[in-house]
């Protein structure tokens, strides 16, 4: 077998299971005699070859259990859009000196670990002849092509473990707790969560919604006797006929941030009912920490799946999960569209159901 030498990089926010992927990819390869390099900070690495590290068996020992990456996250190197020095905003592609690097240094392949963003950019590199296979990373689970990214399950069990010990304080105080969780412009993690967590409200950005509904909600379980209530909000859902919450403008070679709509929808539920609320953001604790047991697994056959397609030559491609199986698909279509939360859904229609308010 022609000896290969791969590089693995991992772009984007951290999520739990990079490193799991990172011990998959390097002993995968070293099992088939090849050589395998980490790109620091995602392709900064590619830019500034000083941050290229070998990636040996005693480098990634004992590592698949930890959260993080040894290799570094950031969610602002895109090379199509790089910042440039200074503070004025503007930005300059860079891709050409990626690719010019990546032939300099003899790769032969890159596993690209990553969300959304990091596929886009790894399929246009596909189009200027780089030779890469992408492993979808995010905790938001909105890649398309794959029915479960790997740290969406650890995200979900975070949030859930979090949902279910507000549930004791307050009935306690008699409040109503909103809790914000991440996901971006798609509501899995929330759905997922709110509905093991036992929440009486689940806003999502699939469906916008109106604070009457919630309020409605909230006083009819009063009216039972229930005087306390949980709602969980996704940090992208938005007011029927509103706009995006978000931290402030989008920064060059970002994406923007979202977050605030959790307190939003506490300031307005206090304003409406007269109950006492309070509003937890859980942000990065979801994205923090050892993987489960469920996403460590993902990750690693992930991995090892990566490596296979680099042996067959099918370069462009994902590795996808649709259980049981692992499969690929073409970057070029994972790309195309985000994976929203079908609204008509098993899961959705799960929640109404049981009675939780959608915001609807």
């Amino acid at each position: 077998m022609p000896r290969k030498h791969i590089a693995v990089n991992t772009g984007g926010g951290d999520a739990p299971g990079l490193n799991a992927v990172i011990y998959a990819v390097t002993k995968a390869a070293h099992q088939r005699g090849w050589e395998v390099s980490g790109i620091l900070q995602g392709y900064e690495g590619l830019l500034d070859t000083d941050k290229i590290v070998r990636l040996d068996r005693d480098r990634v020992r004992g590592i698949s259990h930890l959260g993080g990456t040894i290799l570094g996250a950031i969610n602002r190197g895109n090379p199509f859009d790089f910042p440039t020095p200074g503070d004025d905003g503007r930005t300059m592609d860079r891709s050409e000196e990626v690719v010019r690097n990546f032939e300099l240094l003899g790769f032969d392949a890159l596993i690209a670990i990553g969300g959304d963003g990091s596929m886009r950019i790894a399929e246009k590199f596909c189009r200027m002849g780089m030779p890469i296979v992408g492993v979808p990373k995010t905790i938001d689970n909105d890649l398309g092509g794959t029915v479960f990214t790997f740290g969406f399950h650890t995200a979900v069990d975070v949030a859930t473990e979090a949902i279910g010990r507000l549930h004791s304080t307050a009935e306690a105080h008699e409040r109503v707790f909103v809790v914000e969780v991440m996901g971006r412009y798609a509501g899995w993690i929330a759905v997922h969560a709110g509905l093991a967590g036992g929440a009486d409200a689940i806003l999502i950005p699939e469906i916008p919604f109106s604070i009457d509904a919630v309020c409605k909600k909230i006083m009819a379980r009063e009216a039972r006797g229930r005087r306390f209530s949980i709602v969980v909000v996704a940090e992208g859902a938005k007011y029927r006929g509103g706009d995006l919450v978000t931290k402030g403008p989008k920064e060059a070679g970002r994406e923007v941030l979202l977050g605030g709509i959790g307190h939003q929808v506490g300031h307005e539920i206090q304003e409406r009912t007269g109950k006492e609320v309070r509003v937890q953001v859980l942000g990065h604790l979801q994205r923090g920490g050892s993987p489960s047991a469920v996403d460590r697994l993902i990750a690693l056959r992930f991995g090892t799946a990566a490596v296979r397609l680099v042996e067959e030559g099918k370069f462009s491609n994902m590795v996808a999960l649709d259980p049981p199986n692992i499969f690929d698909v073409p970057l070029a279509d994972v790309v195309q569209t985000m994976k929203a939360v079908p609204i008509e859904g098993d899961t959705v229609q799960t929640a109404r159901e049981m009675g939780i308010c959608l915001g609807d």
